[in-house]
């Protein structure tokens, strides 16, 4: 199940140090590429020797550890793992990365890493409980790292309660869920528009909204992660394109509407999460107007209607669009999701605390034509975008 997969399992130092021996074990019989990445704490607890053995691979332990045999010159965990996976996950490695620390080969190479990280947490049951640690753990879930719920029963301490990892066989079936979701959409053409769009009025000045461009950039890096082949076209925004997407920056509405429609007979799925100018000013003014007058009009013509003409135009293609309104949010969105023919509504209301625009969070509803709703309570974009793939994939598996 697992043949070409590179799995980073990193071990940190608890007691529970001992049932990573048997998830290493299970990746190897199941055909992953194992490394094992160790904290100084958690050779305490396991000789280096016994994960070497087991993952027929050098085990890392220092940050300044000489590897022989071994390509760390040429390609590092970081780039070469599929999947992070630290079992078990102590509060104190937690409470690192949360942070932002970097100081051992374990939280290095988590913080370097693109690839997805998963953590089985494993720790006293009053530690688990900790308002700060409860914090540190929803920080990382916000901005897409995966949590396995710790199991309730005898800890080593003594004590009663939840904290005791996840067993091995629990976690294996986690990572077989994790990359069979991931084929999901195998070689699917995935267009996605993004972030706002910029309509000059002079050299300096222009028309333009909030947008930053995080919800659409979430959800080519989830397509990407479901094997999809994402093109990115996004308006000016300060974010770096997820690597793997084929990327075309554009400033105007008319230019996205010019690329979107080029590219659209070659796609399987198209989102349009971009915020677009409606409008655009009819003449821009060579040089900068001054303010020496009073008033000053600025008149205004229609830019296209990129969502509407590609619902007239679709075959085959899955259409995705998104209302931001700030209210009677359902009733616009189900309007504009009948008149441009769209197979998936995504709809928020911009104006509720920390959703919508320059948030990294957001609350949707997911409409269908079909009156079918669901609600997405306040999470980050990247597990909301993680939803809506997730709402696409089975679209498309309906067809």
């Amino acid at each position: 199940m697992l043949k070409g997969k590179q799995i980073v399992v990193g071990v940190s130092g608890g007691i529970a140090a001992y049932k990573s021996c048997e998830l290493v074990s299970r990746l190897v019989k199941q055909g992953a590429q194992v490394d094992v990445v160790m904290t100084e704490a958690a050779t305490s607890f396991v000789h280096p020797q016994t994960f070497q053995a087991l993952s027929r691979n050098v085990v890392v332990t220092s940050l300044f550890q000489s590897i022989k045999h071994w390509e760390i010159e040429h390609i590092s965990l970081s780039q070469k793992a599929d999947l992070i996976v630290i079992a078990p996950a102590t509060a104190n490695i937690i409470g690192k990365i949360a942070g932002g620390i970097a100081d051992d080969f374990l939280t290095t190479a988590v913080m370097a890493s693109t690839a997805p990280v998963v953590f089985a947490p494993a720790m006293n049951t009053k530690m688990y409980e900790n308002p700060i640690f409860q914090k540190n753990m929803k920080t990382l879930q916000q901005v897409g790292y995966q949590f396995i719920d710790p199991c309730e029963g005898l800890l080593a301490c003594g004590d009663t309660g939840t904290g005791k990892m996840a067993e091995p066989s629990q976690i294996e079936g986690y990572i077989l869920d994790h990359f069979r979701r991931n084929q999901t959409l195998k070689d699917v053409n995935v267009l996605i528009t993004a972030g706002p769009t910029m309509e000059p009025i002079d050299p300096v000045r222009y028309i333009s909204n909030h947008s930053s461009g995080k919800m659409g950039f979430a959800l080519a890096k989830a397509a990407l992660l479901c094997g999809a082949k994402v093109t990115l076209v996004a308006g000016p925004v300060h974010l770096e394109p997820p690597a793997g997407c084929t990327y075309h920056s554009v400033k105007t509405t008319k230019e996205m509407h010019e690329i979107v429609l080029q590219l659209f007979d070659q796609q399987q799925v198209v989102i349009k999460a971009a915020a677009v100018a409606d409008y655009r000013p009819a003449e821009m003014a060579m040089q900068k107007i001054k303010k020496n007058q009073t008033d000053l009009t600025i008149q205004m013509v229609k830019n296209p209607d990129i969502l509407l003409e590609l619902g007239k135009k679709k075959t085959h293609q899955i259409l995705v669009g998104f209302a931001a309104e700030t209210e009677q949010v359902a009733a616009y969105a189900a309007d504009k999701m009948k008149r441009k023919r769209l197979d998936l509504m995504v709809a928020n209301d911009v104006s509720r605390e920390g959703a919508g625009f320059q948030h990294d969070t957001n609350e949707v509803i997911l409409m269908k034509p079909s009156g079918e709703m669901k609600e997405i309570p306040l999470a980050s974009k990247e597990i909301i975008a993680q939803e809506i793939i997730s709402e696409i994939v089975t679209i498309l598996n309906r067809k």
